[in-house]
């Protein structure tokens, strides 16, 4: 099977309301913020597009130090193509981009699995902190399951802190 759609690597060759929109029907927004978005691609060391003649189907991105440590960003797929190898060719793409470097990965809770499939393992020691949640924000992501509870502890660090 031959893979219909364009990669662009490029973030000079986008539209970024497309890619705001993408984001947003993904669930990985809360806006259409396209200025915001084209600071955000055009900032990171890897930026990844698929297209759809013109349209704007598919998006990842990632920081890298370009050595040993990398991360990777906003990898979403517009809802009416999901299903055609874009979310695969997306990740398998990042990953060659990335390869040889330690690569951590913020999803959803929702697509957990589907990562496992690429070599990805849930880490116990990761952090986040989040410099402009509001409330609410923080709410929707206890709920939607991103957080651990407070004050959660594994059974190997009970009694040592």
């Amino acid at each position: 099977m031959s893979f219909p759609y364009t990669i662009e690597t490029d973030p000079e060759k986008v539209d970024y309301q497309q890619v705001a929109d993408v984001l947003h029907k993904a669930g990985l927004s809360s806006h259409h913020d396209a200025e915001m978005q084209e600071k955000v691609f055009k900032n990171s060391d890897v930026t990844l597009f698929i297209k759809d003649k013109d349209r704007v189907i598919g998006v990842g991105r990632a920081l890298s130090d370009g050595y040993t440590q990398a991360a990777i960003y906003n990898v979403a797929v517009d809802p009416d193509y999901q299903g055609q190898h874009v979310g695969h060719t997306l990740i398998t793409t990042l990953l060659d981009k990335l390869k040889g470097q330690n690569i951590i990965l913020y999803t959803h809770p929702q697509t957990l699995t589907l990562y496992e499939h690429y070599g990805f393992r849930r880490n116990k020691t990761a952090f986040a902190h989040f410099g402009d949640a509001t409330s609410d924000g923080f709410r929707w992501m206890e709920e939607e399951g991103f957080f651990l509870p407070e004050g959660y502890r594994f059974e190997s660090e009970i009694g040592r802190y």
